[in-house]
């Protein structure tokens, strides 16, 4: 049977994205660009004054004997230098500053969409590969709105009159020339063909060492525990070596560039010792034309010549445009947020509807999940490890979206809701406590940046952040360190609650809030977690299940699915998965916190009445 399969198909160096972004960039820019271009003819034709005199200091002066025109010639040398002086200095302002703008500009438009895409693109992508987006391949466009571009047009016009003055001087040595250059222009031509794609590959390797980078160094103490410096240090070596044999190539391509274009210079010269020297024997030239055509073939090559230079950096500002337009091709989470109709203020009634969800097509993590919160009250989530309590709360955050069935809110699909409207209203204290390099007071203002100082205070006083606060010299204005490295995990999630707080939500999500505590911390915010809850839509997940005794419903999840729900009590009249999971934990805090050969009654296998006896700490 014949072979059907197609080979695929060779990509192309740059996408038409690119180039689209190219234009744009330029255009954007215009204005600035144009006075720069204009300011770089001037400083280029100020430039051929020098040269130019040297034919008449020779021919004029000097042979014919005309000492009366140097003081001219001095006179108009000297102002051309001043003119170059000015507009080359007016040059580099006004370009250095339009794109160090465009740098800015993109960076920041770059970072506002990345953080728009979906909470499942982060998950699947390194960080390290995103700070390179933002911040390094930005970097690359000052050679397409700075100098690169203008000195690459400025030098080609001023070779393009510089050729000119060749073809009046000497028109036959001037076309050996140009196919001398041809041959040049060629070679660069095929050699930037070879040079495109190892400049795209660079991008993506920097990246992705920066990503396991970061990755090793936030993650020191875990590379420390385990004695791994050994097995970091190899991968880095790998992606080090990786990004220098292809800087090594590169740079040999760009050397061999540099050599092929001093090949063209040297034979130019022996072409100009050869047809100069009968020209100017048969007496068709001059020796002054003579000196001012190499000064001129200089200028006509060495725009020829920085075109290697030039024409790299536009190759890699062109590698950079290109990674930046795969990343705004991703749609992002908010984009349909203009056609929705604006929401008011969220009362927090949430129904799921035969809700099921896959990260995976085929694979689903919850099936067919219905049920009914009631605005302001508390729903908590227990299951073991895998069960989808983490999936349906991401649901609820709207970082995900169903693949089947709807998420209601106050009686609408959260699909149709605005994003940007609906996360207002939501407060969360996650199970990984983030906090930011900041201050204390800053990070629990986090939703709330222009909240007052009284303000940031009282939340933390509810959260009792005030014990600990009290032992730093600054109090609130103490800076916590990445990821809050300064503080105990305890801690920590204080501050979270206290965030969560002071954004005063609407829709309330513990995952974990109180993992991080020991007994006697748990119980001292139980309070400010209580007032936390009051009024609010509230989803808890928790694995210690005497946090949640006092919840309104109790969801208890397997595989993806609502297998008993009920109260407290209800659920362990049932004698189901729930009495289960309490009995096992309810022991094992007893055999933690009973001293030993010290007797205790276990949780009665009847039907509950009353309360059964647990551990002092509540929900």
């Amino acid at each position: 049977m014949a072979d059907t399969t197609k080979p695929p198909a060779k990509k192309r160096a740059f996408s038409p994205g690119a180039w689209q972004e190219a234009r744009a960039l330029v255009y954007q820019h215009r204005g600035r660009l144009t006075v720069g271009l204009g300011l770089l003819l001037v400083n280029r034709l100020a430039g051929l004054v020098l040269p130019s005199s040297s034919k008449w200091v020779i021919d004029r002066v000097i042979n014919q004997h005309h000492p009366e025109l140097l003081v001219p010639l001095a006179v108009a040398a000297g102002a051309a230098t001043l003119v170059q002086a000015i507009t080359g200095f007016g040059l580099s302002q006004i370009l250095g500053v339009a794109a160090q703008r465009a740098i800015t500009d993109m960076r920041r438009t770059v970072q506002a969409y990345v953080l728009r895409l979906p909470v499942g693109y982060f998950d699947s992508t390194k960080s390290g590969i995103l700070i390179s987006r933002i911040m390094s391949d930005a970097e690359g466009i000052r050679n397409l709105v700075g100098t690169g571009l203008v000195q690459l047009v400025g030098g080609l016009v001023t070779a393009a009159i510089a050729l000119g003055v060749l073809f009046y001087l000497n028109w036959r040595l001037t076309v050996f020339a140009i196919l001398i250059l041809g041959l040049f222009g060629g070679g660069m031509a095929y050699a930037f063909t070879k040079l495109r794609p190892l400049f795209r590959e660079r991008g993506k390797i920097n990246a992705e060492v920066t990503g396991r980078l970061g990755e090793t160094l936030g993650g020191i103490r875990i590379v420390k525990a385990y004695r791994a410096e050994r097995g970091e240090r190899l991968v880095f070596t790998r992606g080090a070596h990786s990004l220098f044999r292809n800087v090594a190539t590169t740079m040999t391509g760009i050397s061999a560039l540099g050599a092929f274009a001093s090949i063209i210079v040297g034979a130019i010269g022996i072409l100009m010792i050869l047809e100069g020297g009968h020209a100017i024997l048969s007496g068709s030239m001059t020796l002054g034309d003579f000196f001012m055509y190499g000064v001129f073939v200089g200028l006509v090559a060495l725009p020829l010549i920085n075109i290697a230079s030039i024409g790299t950096q536009i190759t890699e500002a062109f590698a950079g445009l290109d990674r930046i337009r795969e990343i705004r091709r991703l749609a992002t989470e908010d984009a349909e947020d203009e056609t929705r109709a604006p929401m008011p203020e969220v009362r927090g009634d949430v129904v799921f509807e035969d809700v099921s969800y896959a990260y995976v097509p085929g694979r689903d993590v919850l099936r067919h999940v219905s049920f009914h919160a009631a605005a302001g009250t508390t729903t908590a989530l227990v299951g073991s490890s895998g069960a989808g309590k983490s999936t349906l709360i991401s649901l609820v955050l709207a970082f995900n979206r169903p693949t089947a069935g709807r998420a209601l809110v106050d009686g609408r699909d959260l699909a149709g809701l605005r994003l940007a409207e609906y996360r207002r209203q939501l407060g969360v204290v996650l199970q990984d406590n983030f906090l930011f390099d900041g201050t204390i007071a800053e990070n629990i203002a986090f939703a709330r940046p222009h909240a007052t100082r009284r303000e940031v205070e009282e939340a933390g006083r509810i959260a009792h952040c005030d014990e600990f606060v009290r032992r730093f010299e600054l109090g609130y204005d103490t800076v916590v360190g990445e990821r809050g490295v300064k503080l105990s995990g305890g801690e920590r999630q204080r501050v979270s609650i206290a965030r969560a707080i002071l954004a005063d939500p609407r829709i309330l999500i513990l995952d974990e809030a109180t993992s991080s505590l020991d007994s006697e911390s748990e119980a001292a915010i139980q309070d400010g977690l209580r007032t936390l809850r009051r009024g609010r839509t509230t989803f808890v997940i928790a694995h210690r299940l005497s946090t949640i005794r006092s919840a309104d419903q109790i969801l208890v999840m397997e595989g993806g699915e609502i297998v008993e729900r009920g109260t407290h009590h209800e659920l362990l009249a049932r004698h189901g998965r729930y009495r289960q999971l309490y009995d096992k934990q309810y022991r094992f805090e007893q055999d933690r916190f009973v001293n030993p050969g010290e007797d205790f009654t276990p949780e009665p296998e009847a039907p509950v009445v009353t309360a059964p006896v647990t551990p002092p700490t509540r929900l």
